[in-house]
């Protein structure tokens, strides 16, 4: 029984050690992207183009308004053909603006996520580098990203045990 204990004792000091040696480290990738110069500029296009294209959809919205309102006034003297062709008139400026919007702004399809994707790529590969650099001089074998959900940016390969869980996986271990 002392064997075992000791040899317990023995594995736990062992195993508190080996995580001792390991060095962690953590960025906050929202500060640096608000300081980055590239990044900065980036933003200003994507607010840019964020904000002509709310132009549009405001000056959309306002003659489809404009529209409205005439047809409303209009509406008690027009025959019937007439108001419902104006009113198909009118669902079609509003499917109009709604599909100009999505193409837009939907999330994850829309214009705005592609083009943020090709402005911040360059930026996001220079700052992972960077990180790469950092964590290397700095003897870390970790980094984490502490905004939003924690993710783990760098990791020592040393440490990747993804094909050993796969190979035990595949034996059925």
């Amino acid at each position: 029984m002392r064997k075992f204990i000791f040899l317990m004792v023995l594995a736990l000091s062992t195993f508190t050690n080996a995580q001792l040696a390991q060095k962690l480290g953590y960025v906050d990738s929202e500060v640096i992207l608000k300081q980055l110069p590239e990044a900065i500029k980036a933003q200003g296009e994507l607010d840019a183009l964020i904000q002509k294209w709310n132009t549009q959809v405001d000056s959309m919205t306002m003659v489809l308004q404009k529209a409205y309102a005439d047809y409303q006034k209009q509406e008690a003297t027009m025959a019937e053909p007439k108001k419902r062709e104006i009113q198909q008139n009118l669902l079609a400026k509003q499917q109009e603006i709604e599909e100009f919007r999505r193409g837009k702004f939907a999330q994850g399809s829309g214009e705005i996520f592609q083009k943020q994707e090709e402005l911040l790529k360059p930026v996001k590969e220079k700052v992972m580098k960077m990180i790469e650099v950092v964590a290397k001089e700095e003897g870390m074998n970790f980094v984490f990203d502490k905004t939003g959900d924690i993710l783990l940016l760098y990791a020592d390969t040393a440490f990747d045990i993804t094909f050993k869980v796969l190979d035990s996986l595949k034996r059925g271990k």
